[in-house]
C-alpha cells in the first residue's frame, strides 16, 4: 500500500492536463500526503478504518507501508485519506487506491483522461457541498473560533457581572439585615421602657395571679381597721398642710435675681404637682379592691417617679416619708375590705345556720304535736276499749302508745341535742361534672328536705343523695370528714364552702372509717334529669342534621 495518496482539486481550467503531465514528467504521482492541485495545496488526514488498530495520534503511513493480511480489507467505500476536518476527499472506489505500478506503460493518455474526469466529478461535490454549507448559515474554521472567542468572552464579561451583582446584593441585604437588627433592638428596648411605666390594671388578669389574700397590717376587725385608718388619714392631711413634708423642692430657685419670687414659684408648682398626686392616690383608694392592691402601689410610686421628673429643673419631687403614708393608706384600706368582706361571708352563714336550726327546731315542734295529737287519739280509743272490756284491743292499742311515746322521746332529744343530726354525702353531675360532691349536715328531721333545698333554681339540676348517716355527733362527723378531705377541696378561700374533688367511692370509704356502720351508699349517680336531657339535645340534633342534609 502506498503512504499516501494524492487528491486533485484545481478549478475548471485548460491547465489540469498540462499540471497532470508536468507531475508525470517529472517523476511523481499527482497523489500524496500534501495535495497540489493547481494553486490550492491541502494537507490530508490518515484515517485507519475501524477494523484496524488504532495507530498513535498524529501517525502517518510511511512509504511502502502495507496493513498487515490478520486485519482485513477495510469496509466497502472507506476513505483512508480525508481532509483535516474528516470530510472525504474522494468519491467512494476501492478500499486500496491504485498503485503507480497499475498504470500501463502505454495507454497513459486514456488512464490521464480518466483522472481528469474523476477530478472534474470531485470539483463538483465539493462546489455541491459548500453551496450547502452556506445554504446551512455554516462557518469556516476561522470564522467559527472567532465566533467562539467572541462567545466566550460574553459570557465571561456576563458571569463577572452577575458576580459583581451579587456581591452588591449580598453587600445591600447585610447592610439591611444590620439595620434591621438595630431597629428591633431600638423596639425591644422601648417596649421594655414602656413596659416598665405601664401599670397592671386588668382585673382578669389580677384575678389570675392573686391567691389567697395575706394582710399587710393585720388587725383583730373591721372596727379596729376604721380606728387605724382614721389616724393615718389625720397624719396625710397634716402632711399636706404647708410646709408639711409632702412635697421636697429646692429653696434656692430666684426668678429675675429675686430670692422670693423664686421660692413662690416653686411653692405654687409644688402645689399643684402634689395635686396632681393627691388626686391620683384618692381614686386608687376609692376604687380599691384588695386583689388590686400590688398594681394599685405600683401605679402610685410611677405617679411619683413621674412627678419627680416633672419638677426635676426646680428639684420637686414627693417626699418619701409622705409617699410611704399613702402606701400604707392603701394597704389598710384593702386590709379593711377584705375583713369586712369575711366578716359579711360569716355573718351570711351564720343567717344560714340559725335559719336551719329554726326550720329544725319548728319541725321537731310540728312533729312532737303531731306525736302528741296521735297519742291523745290512741289513748281515747284505748280508754273505750277498755270501758268495753276489749283487753286485747286495748293492748294493740297500747304497744302503739309505747311506740309514741318512744318517737317522742327521739323528738325531744333531737331537739335538746343541737349536734345530733344527718351527714349527708351528694353530688351534681350536670352541674360540677363528675368527681365533684358536697359533704354536709343537716339537723332536719327530713334531711331530704335540706337536699332538695340547695337544689333550688341556684343549680340547674337536682342533687343526687349517695349517703344520709345520721350520728349522735353530726356536727363532729362532719368535721372529721372535711378534714380528711382538706386536700381535695374546690374553694381554697372560702372553707365553708364543703365541695370536694372526690368520687363518691372515696367519701364511702372515708365515712366507714369514721362511723363504722354504714349501712347503704350509693356509688353511681342517678342524676336523671341531667342524662334525660342529654339525651333529648342528642336526639334534637341528628333530628337538625337530617333535615340540614
Amino acid at each position: 500500500m502506498p503512504a499516501s495518496r494524492r487528491a486533485t482539486f484545481r478549478p475548471s481550467s485548460p491547465s489540469a492536463k498540462t499540471v497532470l503531465r508536468k507531475d508525470r514528467e517529472q517523476g511523481g504521482p499527482c497523489f500524496g500526503a500534501s495535495l497540489v492541485c493547481g494553486v490550492i495545496v491541502v494537507e490530508l488526514r490518515f484515517n485507519p478504518p475501524p477494523n484496524w488498530p488504532a495507530p498513535p495520534p498524529g501517525w502517518t503511513p510511511p512509504p511502502g507501508w502495507q496493513p498487515h493480511p490478520a486485519w482485513g480489507p477495510p469496509p466497502v467505500g472507506w476513505q483512508l485519506w480525508v481532509m483535516p476536518d474528516g470530510t472525504s476527499v474522494l468519491p467512494a472506489g476501492p478500499a486500496m487506491p491504485p498503485n503507480d505500478a497499475s498504470i500501463p506503460r502505454f495507454g497513459a493518455r486514456s488512464k490521464a483522461k480518466e483522472l481528469a474526469e474523476e477530478a472534474e466529478s470531485l470539483r463538483m461535490e465539493v462546489a455541491r457541498l459548500r453551496a450547502e454549507l452556506e445554504r446551512l448559515g455554516a462557518l469556516d474554521a476561522v470564522e467559527l473560533g472567532q465566533r467562539r472567542d467572541q462567545l466566550n468572552s460574553e459570557i465571561a464579561a456576563q458571569h463577572a457581572r452577575l458576580e459583581a451583582q451579587a456581591r452588591e446584593a449580598a453587600a445591600m441585604g447585610q447592610e439591611e439585615l444590620r439595620l434591621l437588627v438595630k431597629q428591633r433592638n431600638q423596639v425591644a428596648q422601648r417596649l421594655a421602657e414602656l413596659q416598665q411605666e405601664v401599670v397592671v390594671t386588668e382585673e382578669m388578669a389580677l384575678l389570675q395571679e392573686v391567691g389567697v389574700y395575706e394582710y399587710r397590717h393585720p388587725l383583730d376587725d373591721a372596727v379596729s381597721y376604721q380606728a387605724e385608718l382614721s389616724r393615718l388619714k389625720d397624719a396625710i392631711r397634716t402632711a399636706t398642710h404647708r410646709d408639711g413634708g409632702a412635697v421636697r423642692a429646692t429653696t434656692s430657685w430666684t426668678v429675675n435675681g429675686s430670692l422670693t419670687e423664686g421660692r413662690k414659684m416653686v411653692r405654687g408648682f409644688s402645689k399643684l404637682l402634689l395635686r396632681a398626686y393627691k388626686a391620683e392616690a384618692d381614686n386608687l383608694v376609692r376604687g380599691l379592691k384588695p386583689y388590686k392592691l400590688e398594681s394599685a402601689i405600683d401605679r402610685l410610686t410611677k405617679v411619683a417617679v413621674s412627678i419627680a421628673k416633672l419638677g426635676s429643673t426646680m428639684d420637686i419631687a414627693i417626699a418619701e416619708p409622705y409617699h410611704q403614708l399613702r402606701i400604707k393608706e392603701l394597704e389598710l384600706t384593702a386590709d379593711h375590705a377584705e375583713r369586712l368582706a369575711e366578716e359579711k361571708e360569716r355573718e351570711r352563714e351564720e343567717k344560714t345556720r340559725l335559719r336551719e336550726e329554726r326550720q329544725a327546731q319548728l319541725e321537731f315542734e310540728r312533729e312532737r304535736a303531731k306525736l302528741e295529737k296521735e297519742q291523745a287519739h290512741y289513748e281515747n280509743a284505748m280508754r273505750a276499749l277498755l270501758a268495753k272490756n276489749d283487753d286485747v284491743g286495748a293492748a294493740v292499742l297500747r304497744e302503739h302508745l309505747d311506740e309514741i311515746a318512744v318517737a317522742i322521746q327521739d323528738v325531744d332529744y333531737r331537739a335538746a341535742n343541737v349536734r345530733a343530726g344527718y351527714v349527708y354525702v351528694i353530688s351534681n353531675v350536670g352541674a360540677f361534672g363528675e368527681g365533684v360532691v358536697k359533704v354536709g349536715m343537716t339537723r332536719r328531721l327530713d334531711p331530704l328536705d335540706r337536699v332538695r333545698e340547695l337544689g333550688d333554681a341556684s343549680v340547674p339540676f337536682k342533687f343526687d343523695v349517695h349517703a344520709l348517716f345520721f350520728s349522735e355527733d353530726a356536727v363532729g362527723l362532719e368535721s372529721q370528714m372535711h378534714q380528711r378531705l382538706e386536700s381535695k377541696r374546690v374553694n381554697l378561700v372560702n372553707r365553708r364552702r364543703e365541695f370536694f374533688y372526690v368520687t363518691p367511692a372515696e367519701v364511702r370509704d372515708d365515712l366507714a372509717a369514721l362511723s363504722g356502720d354504714l349501712l347503704e351508699f350509693q356509688d353511681i349517680p342517678e342524676a336523671l334529669e341531667y342524662h334525660q336531657s342529654e339525651n333529648e339535645r342528642s336526639t334534637s340534633g341528628r333530628v337538625s342534621g337530617l333535615v340540614l342534609r
